[in-house]
């Protein structure tokens, strides 16, 4: 049986050859010969339909470079196409849509190639920058502009590639080199961070107070001269070498000038004598004549020798104490005329209710602040002797804050 573009010879269907193709066997008759060649033709159509279906795809679409593959896998396609028709028409029109793309293509990579010199140029204009944060993140959005950008010719495109790549690494060796650079001169600032502070600590065992006191001006001022080192590194060292320079500071101010001298059982009669005067004032009502008075006293108790004797720490114990009743005491006065400007037209009753109100609040805060100072100091692994006399103060402070406010709540508590 004949057919336009094939024939069925001994039960097989061959198609005839196009474009200089030899004839080919594409099947067998199945059921009769009339239904097996209705059968290749409807097969034909099917791909004319993809054909059809892919040119109008490239005219929708934007990328239309995006199609030139599957064109030409399309069109070698049907060269092994079981199939009855004419093909060569659907060949020519692929070779036609093949070319149009071309175009297109050769046109966009020309665009590309104009983009991508642009990104080289600007590359090369930073990549000797020293601004190292600003100019990273500038080259982070130019390498993205660059992977966005199509191709080029492939003849030229290991070239371009070459010359974009450079110019970025260019800037990212200069600014590894730049921080490994960093990273040996901080190794080296710890050297001499460390030798300060041992001369601070050779400086501090001199029995010569003067001698200490002059090297311990001249290594502060080196150490403020020292580079640059990691904060986590330099703060350690930091903490020894100020600690060690304010003890031999404070050596030094003691025996430059130390004060009258006194006989011991001197000083403990003055004590005491301040710590009677106090206790009485401290039961007073605030008035700017009394206030005057403790400032007076402080002034006294400043003349006295720095070392005392021990019998005197007891009474001096006393004296913070009931000193610190007088000032707390004008300072809840200030705080209530403050709130209330009505406070003095007020009973006694309602005023010490007033006043007990917001030591109250007071006391609470610094309770809590008592607690939990306690607990960090008891959590802590390892105290060196200065730790524990710092947190001793503190801890020392904060209770006769406590113990202060709990004694006015007592005076003001019977008239409520």
């Amino acid at each position: 049986m004949e057919h336009p573009y094939g024939y069925i010879k001994d039960g097989k269907v061959f198609l005839k050859g196009f474009l200089g193709k030899p004839d080919r066997i594409i099947g067998e008759v199945k059921e009769d010969e009339a239904s097996t060649i209705s059968y290749f033709e409807a097969r034909f159509e099917q791909i004319k339909e993809k054909v059809e279906k892919l040119k109008t795809d490239i005219q929708e679409n934007q990328n239309k470079g995006s199609f030139l593959m599957k064109l030409i896998h399309l069109r070698d396609s049907l060269y092994e196409s079981d199939a009855l028709g004419d093909f060569i028409p659907l060949i020519e029109d692929l070779n036609q849509s093949e070319e149009y793309l071309n175009e297109i293509i050769q046109a966009n990579r020309a665009k590309n190639l104009e983009v991508k010199k642009a990104l080289i140029l600007e590359a090369e204009e930073m990549k000797n920058d020293t601004d190292w944060k600003e100019t990273a993140e500038k080259f982070k959005e130019l390498k993205l502009r660059w992977i966005k950008t199509g191709p080029v010719d492939k003849e030229i495109s290991e070239e371009i590639e070459t010359q974009f790549n450079d110019a970025v690494q260019t800037f990212f060796e200069n600014r590894r080199h730049f921080y490994e650079g960093l990273a040996l001169q901080a190794e080296e600032n710890i050297k001499v961070y460390e030798a300060l502070v041992v001369q601070a600590r050779e400086a501090h065992d001199l029995p010569n107070s003067k001698m200490a006191f002059e090297i311990s001006k001249r290594i502060q001022k080196e150490w403020k001269e020292a580079g640059k080192v990691p904060a986590e590194k330099r703060q350690p060292l930091w903490d020894e070498f100020s600690r060690l320079n304010n003890r031999i500071f404070s050596r030094y101010k003691r025996d430059l000038n130390p004060g009258p001298q006194m006989h011991p059982r001197e000083v403990l009669k003055k004590i005491e004598a301040m710590v009677d005067e106090l206790k009485k004032m401290a039961h007073q009502p605030t008035s700017p004549s009394l206030i005057s008075r403790a400032k007076a006293i402080q002034e006294d108790w400043k003349k006295l020798p720095v070392r005392k004797p021990k019998e005197a720490n007891l009474p001096a114990r006393s004296y913070q104490f009931f000193m610190d009743i007088i000032f707390e005491k004008a300072f809840i006065e200030k705080l209530v005329h403050g709130k209330y400007p009505d406070f003095e037209s007020k009973e006694l009753q309602e005023q010490n209710k007033i006043k007990s109100a917001l030591l109250k609040d007071l006391l609470h805060r610094d309770q809590s602040e008592l607690e939990t100072m306690q607990s960090n100091s008891d959590n802590f692994r390892v105290q060196t002797p200065d730790f524990e006399m710092m947190m001793k103060k503190k801890l020392s402070g904060l209770k006769r804050k406590v113990d202060v406010k709990n004694y006015i709540l007592k005076q003001l508590s019977p008239r409520l």
